[in-house]
């Protein structure tokens, strides 16, 4: 979020958090001679926690900014935040409560090519158009807070027109994977569809629980 969820005891930063403002990533970064059709192999070494923020956060975002999952049960804002020691995490809002986390990164792809961004546009527009659910189910490309590093003002406004957001995740370039076994010493093989594979990864979790309904994660400065 950009640090926007401060270590306090209200929820009143998750009520009103600014949604173009999250899952900030670090890259991109190129690969030497990594061409498009190849296969990119990330190797996980470590993930840890920036030493002087050794806490994290979970959040349930209010049902009229954000919403989530079982968002008719848990229609309000509300947080915990969760402190951390070694691989153990404690609560102070959730009394009683100790378990050891599995840190890992919530996205890390390459970078699309553009035939493959308008695929991905065209899908999720029609996808939008269809929708009769009372919540989105993805999201368009928002100029709004969009950041294009060091491009001129053309590239910028065409980042922000047509760019893709980091929701819903993508089966074409790794993306928003959420797997939380994507931890220390795994690897992953990610589709490279530009030259040097433009190689990004960011939305740091602490721990992350995955089943049939609710998805909970630990958000964590890293």
């Amino acid at each position: 979020t950009g640090g926007q969820i401060g270590n306090n005891d209200s929820a009143d930063d998750v009520l009103n958090v600014d949604l173009t403002k999250v899952h900030y990533l670090s890259g991109p970064f190129d690969v030497e001679g990594a061409k498009p059709g190849d296969l990119l192999l990330v190797e996980i070494m470590d993930v840890q926690p920036f030493q002087d923020q050794p806490w994290g956060f979970t959040g349930v975002f209010d049902r009229n900014n954000g919403g989530g999952f079982l968002d008719e049960i848990y229609p309000s804002a509300a947080k915990a935040i969760w402190d951390f020691e070694g691989i153990y995490c404690t609560s102070r809002h959730i009394p009683g409560v100790k378990f050891a986390g599995l840190i890992h990164p919530g996205i890390l792809g390459c970078a699309p090519s553009a035939e493959v961004l308008s695929m991905w546009n065209k899908r999720e527009g029609e996808l939008i158009a269809a929708n009769k659910l009372e919540r989105k189910v993805a999201l368009p490309p928002e100029p709004q807070s969009a950041h294009a590093g060091s491009a001129d003002e053309a590239t910028s406004k065409k980042v922000g027109e047509e760019g893709a957001r980091t929701v819903p995740g993508r089966p074409e370039h790794g993306g928003n994977c959420d797997i939380k076994n994507l931890s220390r010493g795994s690897k992953v093989y990610l589709p490279v569809h530009v030259d040097g594979a433009k190689f990004s990864v960011g939305d740091l979790h602490f721990s992350r629980m995955l089943s049939v309904a609710p998805l909970i994660s630990f958000d964590t400065p890293i």
